[in-house]
């Protein structure tokens, strides 16, 4: 089709409700080969319907990279580029097109925009840039959860390519469970303690799951970590860490820790928006008008997994609307709710606040009779 071979790699296990999608976004690549772990529904056969090369085989015990390796095996060694996705996953159409305008022999790796969240609206969610495109030869999937690619070829990799064109989209199935990403997590953790990445996710998972002592400990393990130099992480772990403070009640040193992830990373938006909602539930309206102001001075969106989806949309100013009308300036909360409605234009509570403000400021405008 192009100039070099394109090989497409999976693996899935009961996914027959994405199959017709994901092969339709797959067709452009020369081959599409997916490892199937132990299916129950008619995801084999429809896979096999729509020209996929299917493999099954049971991964016991459960690892994602085990999983991922074993389906990179099945990737002809004839392919130049091999493109790992999900069946959850879809490209915007001319994806192989845009990718071979900027691959080159020798390339290691392709970075590309991945929307990993949707809103409730359809606006994007949670945006970064993924790296899971690579050379048939020299990488290997590792960590049995939250797996990347390793180099372990001879030499240097080579050098990662930008492929600014490649948009992957995600759509999970919401139903799905996500129950066996703690054990795999401690799992991680036990097999590389040294592995500040893992440390990380370990820490966020706890707070997910409501943990907050282990994930304060964790955490903090995290931040002393001689690897862990990483100021955007870093930063999330603070947050972290602060909010599960908050949430044992200690509204004090949550505050404490969000200032100390300000200080990591002024360069984000989530430290400030964090500090600025704990402040907006204490009432602290000036520091809310503060902090949301020093993270709108941001304009550029990071291309770290770490970029929130929040921060970027409507809260910035819904917060800053709220803390103008409580000072007494309904002109200036009129403007900012205009401004978070326009982000969320089906929020209704956001258009009720627009009506209510703008009936205020009418009645001020026209003064007293």
């Amino acid at each position: 089709m192009g100039n070099y071979r394109v090989c497409v790699y999976a693996i899935c296990k009961n996914e027959e409700q994405f199959v017709d999608r994901w092969m339709d976004s797959m067709s452009e690549a020369d081959d599409i080969v997916v490892l199937d772990t132990g299916s129950t529904d008619g995801t084999v056969e429809k896979l096999l319907a729509r020209g996929a090369q299917v493999t099954v085989e049971t991964i016991a015990p459960w690892r994602f990279d085990t999983a991922r390796n074993r389906s990179m095996e099945l990737v002809p060694e004839s392919a130049d580029i091999c493109v790992c996705t999900d069946l959850d996953e879809v490209f915007h159409p001319g994806w192989r097109e845009k990718l071979e305008e900027v691959w080159f022999s020798g390339a290691g790796q392709a970075t590309y925009r991945y929307t990993w969240s949707f809103n409730p609206d359809g606006s994007e969610g949670v945006v970064f840039w993924y790296e899971k495109i690579h050379a048939r030869q020299g990488y290997r999937w590792v960590h049995p959860v939250h797996e990347v690619l390793a180099w372990t070829g001879s030499g240097r990799p080579g050098p990662m390519v930008v492929a600014d064109g490649v948009q992957l989209d995600h759509h999970p199935d919401p139903a799905k469970s996500r129950g066996q990403y703690l054990p795999l997590l401690e799992l991680s953790v036990a097999e590389d303690p040294e592995d500040d990445r893992n440390a990380h996710y370990l820490g966020r998972e706890y707070l997910f799951r409501g943990r907050w002592d282990d994930c304060i400990l964790t955490l903090k393990r995290h931040l002393s970590m001689p690897k862990a130099i990483w100021r955007d992480e870093r930063a999330a772990s603070m947050r972290y860490i602060a909010r599960a403070y908050a949430e044992k009640g200690e509204p004090d040193t949550a505050r404490d820790w969000y200032l100390r992830a300000v200080a990591e990373a002024p360069h984000l938006r989530e430290p400030y928006l964090d500090l600025a909602y704990l402040l907006y539930q204490q009432e602290n309206w000036e520091g809310v008008l503060y902090f949301t102001g020093c993270a709108l001075e941001i304009t550029e969106r990071p291309r770290t997994y770490i970029c929130e989806a929040a921060p970027w949309g409507s809260l910035p100013h819904d917060l800053r609307s709220v803390a103008f009308y409580h000072t007494g300036r309904p002109a200036e909360a009129l403007e900012e709710a205009k401004k978070a409605l326009s982000l969320e234009p089906t929020n209704q509570r956001l258009a009720g606040n627009v009506e209510v403000l703008e009936k205020m400021t009418e009645k001020q405008d026209q003064g007293p009779r």
